[in-house]
Parts: structure tokens; sequence; C-alpha cells
């Protein structure tokens, strides 16, 4: 058994080539072989997203805090908020982040395959955020986990 407690892992940076923006990485679990899931927190402060990019096994994000959107390549802007759960299938081209307006901060799971658990591509450019960053979660006075189906 290992306890990893609040606040021994130090936070890290969101490295330029994979976020746009100020973005905060605080490690949650890494274990050892044969396991091969992993987690972070991490904080997007407003207008930080990350690139757009994919999962080998898929990727499972849990929002703790603020507001944030997520977008599938060729899908529609997704408004996400605390409590909601966003499953992003294997292979699924993707970004999330926050709104311009609005920190954003989620727990992010994913599963290593041969070492690897993203496959990093472009940036979202500011025009394809600006055009998508209209959500700016309308539904301030939605309770958490009620909206739209994901």
């Amino acid at each position: 058994m290992d306890i990893k407690r609040s606040g021994s892992q130090p936070s890290g940076k969101g490295p330029e080539e994979y976020f746009t923006g100020t973005v905060r990485v605080d490690p949650l679990f890494n274990p050892p072989d044969p396991a091969r899931v992993l987690g972070a927190a991490v904080t997007f402060e407003p207008g930080a997203r990350t690139a757009w990019h994919t999962h080998p096994l898929g990727q499972t994000l849990i929002v703790t805090a603020g507001c944030g959107m997520v977008q599938r390549w060729g899908g529609p802007i997704e408004e996400i908020r605390p409590g909601d759960v966003v499953w992003i299938s294997p292979g699924e081209k993707h970004w999330h982040g926050a709104t311009a307006t609005t920190a954003m901060t989620h727990i992010a799971i994913v599963e290593q395959l041969d070492g690897k658990s993203a496959v990093w591509l472009e940036k979202v450019s500011d025009e394809q955020y600006r055009a998508e960053s209209r959500a700016e979660c309308r539904h301030a006075d939605r309770p958490a986990g009620q909206g739209q189906d994901r």
C-alpha cells in the first residue's frame, strides 16, 4: 500500500508544447508496473487549453472546479462544470480547457500503452478557440451534472 498525502508531490507547469496559457499539473497517482493507470489534477487559468491530442486507451475527465470546454474533432463545443464526467474514446482527437473568462480544474485519468498515455498534435489556434469559446458557461444556474448529454 502507498498513500500519497495531499500536497506531498510537487506541482508542475503544463509544458508549452502541449498547452496554451497557464496550466498547473498536480500529479495524483502513477503506480509502478504492471499497473498502467495514472491521474493528475489539472488547473487551466482563463483562456488556457490543451493542444489537440489523442489517448491510446482513452481518457476520463472529472471536473472539480470552475467552468471549461471540451471538443472532439469535427464536433461541437461542450461546456463542462463541476461534477461532470467526460469519457474520451481511444484515438479520439480532442482538446479541453478553461473558458476565456473562468478557470477550470479537472482530474484526468489515463492508461499507458507501451509507456505512452497521449499523442500530442497541433495546438488549438486562437481563431479556433475564439470561435468555440462562445459557450462561456451560459448555464451558470444549472446544478452540476444536469444539462446536455455527453
